[in-house]
Parts: C-alpha cells; structure tokens; sequence
C-alpha cells in the first residue's frame, strides 16, 4: 500500500480489526519513510458491478456515489455515520447476487427500501431526487404510500436499522 503522503510504497499494518457489521476489515498503516499514520478498508468485492443508466449507458458501479446519496437523504435526520455504511453494504451485497448489468431503476428502489426501513423523510428525500418530482402532488403520492405501509398510530420518527 502506498503512503498517500509521501508516497513511499512499503506501508506497515499496525492493527486489523472487523468493522462493526463485520463488512470490512479496518487497518491502521505507518509509513516507516515519514511516520505517516493512515487508515485502509477492506472489503470483499463479489464481481464488477456495471450500472445501466436509463439512456443506456454504461459506467463502472461506484459505491462511493452511493455513499454520498444516501448520507444526503439522511442528513440531519439520522446520526449514526455507520448507518450509512451499513445500507450501502447491503444494498451492494443484494446487488451482487443478482447480476453484473444493474439498470440504475433497481438501484434505486433498493435504496428506497432500506431508507424506508430507517427513516420516512430520508425516503422522501431520496424519492425526490430519484423519481425526479416536478410537483407538489408527487410528493403527496409518496406520502400516502408511507401512510399506507404504517399502521395506524405508528410514530413518524426516525427508526433504528435493525
């Protein structure tokens, strides 16, 4: 592993450890060259995801991309940075047992049901952006379907994932 601030290409790992939903492997790394400390990840890529855009094309599958989209619907709302993490990492584990060729529509309601699952205004939000709403009774359709899916007195509150 290079050193990202010197560039030295021999790094130490100095501890390993699982991240807390056990999806990575966490290591600390020192450059013996400058005594720079860095952290890496690592996690297991099933195969090489590509994603179909609804014009057609093609582009190499970027769960960082994901990352930020999600951690947008879910600002302000939802205050755990792991949370975050933990959705992409089942999302991705999902989107590998079903194809190579993703169209960007599956993605979508994917993520639309995990954040359904944690919280309904990071769902609207997501929605939003997703389904790209022009009006204001777009936003009414998904409110009924929330309302629909939540039993009757049910909080309308930010929930734990599981």
């Amino acid at each position: 592993m290079r050193c990202p601030y010197c560039g030295h290409e021999d790094t130490q790992v100095r501890d390993s450890r699982p991240t807390e939903d056990d999806t990575a492997i966490r290591r600390r790394r020192v450059c013996p060259h400058c005594n720079g400390r860095f952290t890496t990840f690592e996690r297991v890529q099933l195969r090489e995801l590509t994603v179909v855009k609804r014009s057609g094309r093609r582009e190499r599958f970027d769960r960082e991309k994901l990352a930020r989209s999600v951690a947008t619907a879910l600002r302000k709302r939802v205050d755990e940075p792991d949370t975050v993490d933990a959705l992409v990492s089942r999302v991705v584990r999902g989107l590998e047992k079903v194809d190579t060729d993703i169209p960007t529509e599956y993605i979508g309601e994917m993520v639309m049901n995990e954040l359904k699952r944690i919280d309904d205004v990071a769902y609207v939000r997501f929605a939003s952006v997703y389904r790209n709403f022009r009006e204001a009774k777009d936003f009414e359709s998904v409110l009924d379907e929330l309302a629909a899916d939540r039993p009757s007195g049910a909080p309308v509150k930010p929930r734990r994932p599981e």
